[in-house]
């Protein structure tokens, strides 16, 4: 080849590494991705108008029905069980919205073919699980406006007035979904029958409930019942709530006499590092089976 051809081509080649730059950078990132797509998922969950009061009726009609049995006071005389039953519920709803969801719409996609369809896409296992994110957070944020405006408007129930206060509902409610979301990822994962998958989420579901002091104190539980329920993360998520939304006169009611803060912390922090530990023995695998 001459140096007169080479000078020729060598445009031609830095023309089209050029191209292809501008290409990869106008190609969807694994955040735009994720985000795009759980905007969606949200989109068509409200527009199915069954599903969206079929996830609110469970909570808000426990509630209801708990607290209108359990009108008691207890702690003091301004106090009574009902607001035990309002924080055990909000537990419950980020649970159902966080772990349900999330293994009954990976077990569904599975298989249903969802994610074989997208491996033909720029969209990445990471973007997969942060569309799911952002669909199970929205859900249980709904969740807890719906509750506490409901417990507001009919137990008159009090909201906290301090930041620390909400600063602790808040980190309890974002371990408690991430947690329990990744135990949905594992749960789902191991369901090969779609048509098992109620099943197979409501049953664990509704027993940790009532291991869990969801709608009465969990001190009054029978020790054995205690340390199974003390094992799950729902127990501690509601006892979390409790701490933020009750008056600390209430701790009482608890095994320890006092919220255990640090240990609602740090139980709920090792479920989320054990969860997905998990996922990555379990669901990830065949997720990335599914679009490779």
């Amino acid at each position: 080849m001459t140096a007169t051809t080479v000078a020729q081509s060598a445009p031609v080649i830095r023309g089209e590494e050029k191209t292809q730059q501008v290409e990869r950078r106008r190609m969807p990132g694994v955040v735009s991705t994720g985000v795009g797509r759980g905007v969606a998922e949200i989109r068509v969950f409200f527009r199915n108008r069954t599903a969206v009061v079929m996830s609110m009726a469970l909570p808000v009609a426990l509630m209801l029905l708990f607290g209108s049995i359990f009108k008691m006071k207890v702690a003091d005389s301004t106090i009574s069980m009902r607001d035990v039953v309002v924080a055990g519920v909000l537990a419950s709803g980020v649970m159902s919205a966080a772990f349900g969801s999330m293994a009954t719409g990976i077990a569904l996609e599975s298989g249903d073919g969802t994610l074989k369809r997208l491996r033909g896409t720029p969209f990445t296992t990471t973007s997969y699980f942060l569309a799911k994110t952002v669909l199970i957070l929205t859900l249980a944020l709904v969740q807890t406006f719906v509750v506490l405006a409901l417990a507001v408007a009919v137990f008159h129930f009090s909201l906290p007035t301090t930041v620390g206060r909400w600063f602790t509902f808040a980190w309890v409610f974002a371990l408690g979904s991430l947690g329990t979301a990744f135990l949905g990822i594992s749960v789902g994962s191991l369901v090969t029958d779609r048509r098992s998958i109620a099943g197979a989420v409501q049953f664990p579901f509704v027993l940790l409930q009532f291991v869990s002091g969801v709608y009465y104190a969990f001190g009054g539980l029978p020790k054995a019942v205690q340390y199974v329920g003390a094992f799950f993360p729902l127990k501690w998520m509601a006892q979390g709530m409790r701490a933020a939304l009750l008056p600390d006169s209430m701790a009482v009611l608890e095994p320890a006499h006092s919220w255990e803060l640090g240990r609602v912390a740090l139980v709920l922090g090792a479920w989320v590092i054990g969860g997905f530990v998990l996922c990555l023995a379990t669901r990830l695998r065949r997720i990335r089976r599914d679009f490779l």
